[in-house]
C-alpha cells in the first residue's frame, strides 16, 4: 500500500484590481495569463486541445444532455479564453473569472506540493507583470475559495484509480473521509453560511458551499462526491476521482496530508478493505456541522443511530490504513504520511492550537483571537474580515502566510529552490515529462496539447499529427529522455517516437 498515484491538483484564485471595484475580472485574469505567456515566451506556444474532453460524462452511467447542462459545464468548449501550457507540463488559463493553475501529473503528494506552490510563484509573477501594463492598476490574486459576497470558487484534486472499482463503493467509503477532513486541511473563514450572515468563524471555506451528496455539477449544487467520469487517460483502465470540496491550502503540511490520506484511503477502497459501517445519516449536514465547529466537539450521526465526531472519523479511517500497510507494506512517503496524520489528529484532540505550525485553520484562527482578545472584536468586525483576506494574498510582502513562513512560523517541506526549479521543469516520472519537454524543445511544431495528448505541426505534412499519452505513467524522462537528447528536431522526435 502506498500513497504514491497519479494525481494533481487544479487551483482558481480570487482577483481583484486595486481601487476598481467595478472591474471586470475576466479580462483581469486574462491580463494575468497573457502578460505571463508573454514575458516567458509563451505566446507562440501550443493551443489547449479540448477534443478529448468530455465534462458531461457521469460515473453513474449516463452522459448528461448538453441541452440541460449549465453552461459552466461546458469545459470542453473554446472560448476563445486566455489558455496556456507551461514548460512543467502545467496549464495556465481563465475559468470564467479566475486565473487557473492545474499541476502537471505527478505521482506523489510531496511532488502535489511542489508543482502547485510552483503555481502559485507563476500566478504572483503573472499579477505583477499585469500590473505594469500601461493604464492597468495593480492586481491582486488570492489562494483562497470565497469572496464574501456569496460566491466560491474551485480547488480541485485529481486521483487515478482503477475504472474496475465499483463507483458505489467509492461514494460509500469517500462521502465520510470527505465529510470530515476540513479538520486536517481546511482552510478557514470568518463567517458562517454561504453569505457569510452568521458572524463566527469555521473551519472549511468550502463547506458551506456543499448542497448533495452525489451530483455531476461543480459550480452550482456542488456535490460531496462528483461524478464527473473524464479520466484524460485509457477508460478501460482508469478512473480519474475529480474532488471538488477541498479547500485552497497555503500550508505545505495541509495539502501534503490532503493528498495523502486521500491516497490511502482510495488504495482501500480499490483493494475493498474498509467495512461498512461508518454511513453518515445526513451527509452534507454533518459537512456543515464540523465545519461550524472549531472546538471539534460537534458530533454527527450515523445511519444506524450512532453518534460520532469527525476526529473520531478521521481516527476510524486512520486505524484502518494502519492495519492495512501492515499488511501489505509501505514506503518512505506512505509512512511519513500515516504518522503526520496520527501526529495531528491526536494534538488536535488535545489542543487544536498545537497544530498552529501545520494547518491553515488552525493559524488563521490562532491570528484572529489575537486581534479579537487584543481590540475587544467580535465576529463581524471589518478588520478580522481584512485578516482572513490577508491570510492568502499571494504577495510575499503582503501575505500573511507568506509572513508566517519567512518568521519560521509555519513548518515547510520544502525549499523555495525546489518550488522555484518546478515552474519551469516537468515531473520525471509522468507523461508530463513529454508534454513538457516538447514545449521546452519543439515549440514552434508544437500545434496543441492536452493531458492526453501531443499534436505537431511538422514540415512536409499536409495534416497535424497527434502522438496519444493516454498512459501517464509512460512519456516519462526514463522513457523517453534518450530520444530528446538524440533527436535535434520535432520531426525526428516524431518518427523515433512513430517508427516512420
Amino acid at each position: 500500500m502506498t500513497v504514491r498515484r497519479v494525481q494533481g491538483s487544479e487551483v482558481e484564485y480570487g482577483i481583484t484590481v486595486q481601487g476598481q471595484p467595478s472591474a471586470n475580472p475576466m479580462v483581469a485574469a486574462t491580463h494575468v495569463v497573457n502578460s505571463y505567456a508573454a514575458a516567458h515566451g509563451l505566446t507562440r506556444r501550443a493551443r489547449w486541445d479540448f477534443e478529448e474532453e468530455s465534462p458531461l460524462r457521469d460515473a453513474r452511467g449516463f452522459d448528461l444532455s448538453r441541452d440541460v447542462a449549465d453552461p459552466t459545464q461546458l469545459t470542453d468548449e473554446d472560448l476563445g479564453l486566455a489558455n496556456i501550457i507551461l514548460t512543467n507540463g502545467a496549464r495556465l488559463y481563465v475559468d470564467h473569472a479566475h486565473p487557473e493553475y492545474a499541476s502537471p501529473e505527478v505521482t506523489s503528494p510531496l511532488d502535489v506540493v511542489r508543482w502547485e506552490r510552483a503555481g502559485e510563484l507563476v500566478m504572483r509573477r503573472g499579477a505583477e507583470l499585469a500590473g505594469e501594463l500601461p493604464g492597468n492598476a495593480p492586481i491582486v490574486l488570492y489562494k483562497n475559495n470565497i469572496d464574501n459576497k456569496g460566491a466560491s470558487y474551485g480547488s480541485h484534486e485529481n486521483y487515478l484509480m482503477r475504472r474496475d472499482v465499483p463507483f458505489e463503493a467509492v461514494v460509500q467509503h469517500l462521502t465520510p473521509f470527505f465529510a470530515s477532513r476540513p479538520v486536517i486541511c481546511g482552510a478557514g473563514r470568518v463567517g458562517q453560511r454561504q453569505d457569510g450572515s452568521v458572524h463566527a468563524f469555521q473551519i472549511s471555506q468550502r463547506a458551506d458551499y456543499v448542497e448533495v451528496g452525489v451530483g455531476l455539477e461543480t459550480t452550482l449544487k456542488r456535490p460531496i462526491i462528483n461524478t464527473r467520469d473524464e479520466p484524460h487517460a485509457d477508460p478501460k483502465k482508469y478512473r480519474r476521482l475529480h474532488v471538488i470540496i477541498g479547500d485552497a491550502n497555503c500550508s505545505e503540511v495541509a495539502i501534503y496530508l490532503k493528498h495523502g490520506t486521500t491516497s490511502l484511503v482510495l488504495a482501500m477502497v480499490e483493494a475493498g478493505a474498509l467495512p461498512q459501517d461508518l454511513v453518515l445519516a445526513q451527509p452534507v449536514k454533518a459537512m456543515h456541522d464540523i465545519s461550524h465547529d472549531p472546538t471539534l466537539r460537534a458530533v454527527v450521526t450515523l445511519d444506524d443511530g450512532r453518534t460520532i465526531t469527525a476526529l473520531e472519523i478521521q481516527e476510524r479511517y486512520l486505524e484502518h490504513a494502519r492495519s492495512f500497510v501492515a499488511r501489505e507494506g509501505s514506503d518512505e512517503q506512505t509512512d511519513d504520511v500515516l504518522e503526520r496524520w496520527e501526529s495531528i489528529l491526536t494534538r488536535l484532540a488535545r489542543d487544536p492550537f498545537e497544530c498552529v505550525r501545520e494547518l491553515d485553520w488552525v493559524a488563521k484562527l490562532a491570528l484572529l483571537e489575537q486581534y479579537r482578545e487584543r481590540d475587544g472584536l467580535d465576529w463581524d468586525h471589518a478588520k478580522l474580515h481584512l485578516v482572513d483576506l490577508q491570510y492568502h494574498d499571494v504577495r510575499l510582502e503582503r501575505g500573511i502566510h507568506h509572513r508566517l513562513e519567512r518568521a519560521g512560523r509555519m513548518e515547510r517541506l520544502l525549499t523555495d529552490d525546489q518550488i522555484a526549479a518546478a515552474v519551469s521543469e516537468p515531473p520525471r516520472d509522468t507523461r508530463a515529462y513529454f508534454r513538457g519537454m516538447c514545449l521546452t524543445r519543439f515549440a514552434t511544431d508544437i500545434a496543441a496539447a492536452s493531458w492526453d495528448s501531443v499534436i505537431f505541426d511538422l514540415p512536409g505534412h499536409d495534416s497535424l499529427q497527434r502522438i496519444p499519452t493516454m498512459e501517464p505513467l509512460r512519456g516519462t524522462a526514463d522513457h523517453v529522455g534518450q530520444l530528446f537528447e538524440t533527436s535535434a528536431t520535432a520531426t525526428e522526435l516524431f518518427r523515433a517516437i512513430t517508427a516512420r
